[in-house]
């Protein structure tokens, strides 16, 4: 077997590996070769830094590695069935582990989906260790609207962008690698990577810019929501209360926002199992899977 960097393959050659390694998978999550250009923008993956296994010429296995200063972010990990049991998911490890500790990352993240026991175990016997459980979300655009948060809102301030990234550089709650600011930072470069990218067909499946809305209700409580806008659906939800009950604030800050967008059906991932997550569900929204975070130190001892 030999692992090569996946800055060797075309996007096209990692999309296909990468939904071969799903056929099976608990949640598929197909890509497209524009998707994929998107996803490593937006996450800071490394392809040089990733690594593709290949025996006897063909593709049997992948992993991609993000990396921002002193931390890396494992992802996309998925062995082809043909390859499975073979150590070949351990060997991309391995090797992904050694890509980060050499680009000085003293800690290494990564999520598990709840429920696919090979993987966790997989991780568990490199040393990761759980750090909590994270759900991902939907509310679809059918659910009745609550016109409180809207009668209730005292003063509403809209904001554009840089304010939004401006709010997010404040957040007192610990971001996952899929919400945090370096994260939010990446979505202004979508556009100019698709359109300077001719292997892709260069069509943006989301506005490159991200959306907010900071409220204070009448009785004092006060926070922001941040999203982002595509033509069906609303994305990147971040919830952040500021003042007042946690549970509530949340519901009402959500209930104006899809007062607002009440066509679209909203994604939200990797939100704690907290009061606020009550407050997403009074909001209309219902868990659709969940996954583990992991971590794993590599400071010498």
């Amino acid at each position: 077997m030999n692992l090569l960097p996946a800055s060797e393959f075309t996007l096209e050659e990692l999309t296909d590996a990468y939904n071969r390694t799903r056929t099976d998978y608990i949640i598929p999550m197909p890509m497209n070769p524009s998707r994929l250009l998107e996803y490593i923008t937006l996450f800071d993956v490394s392809l040089s830094a990733s690594r593709v296994a290949i025996v006897e010429g063909e593709i049997v296995g992948l992993g991609m590695l993000g990396l921002r200063p002193g931390q890396g972010w494992i992802t996309r990990l998925g062995v082809l069935p043909g390859g499975r049991r073979r150590g070949v998911g351990g060997a991309i490890l391995e090797q992904l582990l050694e890509q980060a500790k050499a680009r000085d990352a003293s800690v290494v993240w990564l999520e598990v989906i709840h429920g696919n026991r090979p993987a966790h175990e997989l991780f568990r016997k490199f040393g990761f260790d759980e750090t909590r459980e994270l759900i991902v979300g939907r509310r679809p655009p059918n659910v009745p609207h609550n016109v409180t948060a809207i009668m209730n809102a005292n003063i509403i301030d809209y904001l554009h962008h840089e304010e939004v990234i401006e709010h997010h550089c404040t957040r007192c709650v610990r971001a996952n690698w899929l919400n945090d600011i370096s994260s939010m930072r990446n979505v202004r470069k979508l556009a100019t990577v698709v359109a300077e990218d001719i292997s892709v067909s260069g069509i943006l499946h989301e506005a490159p810019r991200l959306s907010g809305i900071a409220i204070e209700f009448q009785e004092g409580s006060q926070g922001w929501v941040t999203f982002q806008v595509t033509a069906h659906q609303l994305k990147r939800i971040n919830v952040e209360v500021t003042r007042g009950e946690p549970t509530e604030t949340t519901a009402k800050l959500l209930q104006f926002l899809h007062r607002l967008h009440s066509s679209q059906d909203a994604i939200v991932e990797n939100v704690p199992e907290d009061e606020q997550w009550i407050g997403f569900q009074r909001a209309g929204y219902f868990e659709t899977f969940r996954r583990i975070e992991m971590a794993k130190s590599l400071r010498a001892i």
